[in-house]
This record gives C-alpha cells, structure tokens and sequence, in this order.
C-alpha cells in the first residue's frame, strides 16, 4: 500500500487538461464537506433551512465577489453536505485600453485567478470562519466537481437543478426511509 504523500502524487486530475481556467467562462461547482457530514442545516418542507453554519457558508460565498473582482455569482444552493453553485469568471480582455485605477492594476498583477483558486479561498475562509464559531472538527472533501457551462440551454438546466436541489432531497429521503 502506498503512503499518504505517493498516494496524493499519484492522484489524477478531473480537470479538463488544456482548458484555462482563469478564461472567462461559466463554471458549476459542488463543493461537498467531509465525508458528506451533514453540517449546514436541514431540508424542511422541501426547502433547504440554514443552521448557522449554513449561514457562516453563505455568506462566505457570497464574500468571493469581494474578494476577486472578475468574479460574479449565479444560482446557488447550500445543502446539509454540500454547495452547489455557479461561478462566473469575467474577462479582463479590454483593461489594456483604459486607463487602470488602483484596483485594476491589483488585479492585472494577479492574471492567474482561476476557478481553483476561487474555490480554494471559499474553502479556506469558510473552514477558518466555521472552526472560530467552535467547529473546530470541520472539513471539506479534498476535491470538487466541476462544469464548464457552454451554452443557454446547459445554463437553464443547471439552474433549474441547483433551484430543486432541496426538493430532490427532500424525495430521496422519503425513498429511503420506505425501503
């Protein structure tokens, strides 16, 4: 068997291989916690109530925006075990004819803000945020799942999931408290 560090060597990517990440794009994500530990709260009346770690991830989630300016948020749910959500990264295609303020010029040092990147901060700060409120055993799942958006109708069906995520919930549960 191997050991912890061959083992993380050995792993392989589930990102696209010449896909850019930082380009301007569409992109949804699920970031589920640790072991699917149920955390953020709980399905009632198929609509999803935040406890108030919930809350602490929802607003962490909404932070990103001011954290990376290129950065614009869509459709999102907060689950008990898990965040889906759509991240959209702008383009900076265009600063080179403007004359940059201060911030711009922030920005245009750090080319690199990929969805990685963006995903990694939301884990950090919602991990950090979550273990000061007491949580202190609190973990994400080393990965996530993510999808490049390419057109309207991949869009509408995304949204149309992420907004009856709580419903779905609420159905697979009733299946499996019958069987």
């Amino acid at each position: 068997m191997l050991g912890g560090e061959e083992q993380h060597r050995q792993r392989k990517s589930i990102r696209l291989k010449e896909f850019d990440y930082s380009s301007g794009n569409w992109y949804y994500v699920t970031i589920c916690t640790h072991n699917f530990h149920f955390v953020f709260g709980e399905v009632i009346k198929n609509r999803m109530t935040l406890n108030s770690y919930g809350r602490i991830a929802e607003e962490n989630w909404n932070y990103m925006t001011k954290q990376f300016t290129n950065v614009e948020l869509d459709e999102f749910v907060v689950m008990p075990n898990h965040i889906h959500g759509i991240i959209i990264i702008n383009s900076r295609r265009g600063l080179i004819d403007q004359t940059p303020t201060q911030h711009d010029w922030i920005m245009m040092k750090d080319k690199s803000v990929t969805l990685g990147k963006i995903v990694r901060f939301f884990k950090a700060r919602t991990t950090k945020h979550l273990r000061d409120s007491g949580f202190t055993s609190f973990g994400w799942q080393r990965n996530y799942y993510e999808h490049i958006i390419r057109n309207e109708e991949d869009l509408y069906r995304i949204r149309k999931y992420i907004q009856l995520n709580p419903l779905r919930w609420a159905i697979e549960k009733d299946k499996s408290v019958q069987n």
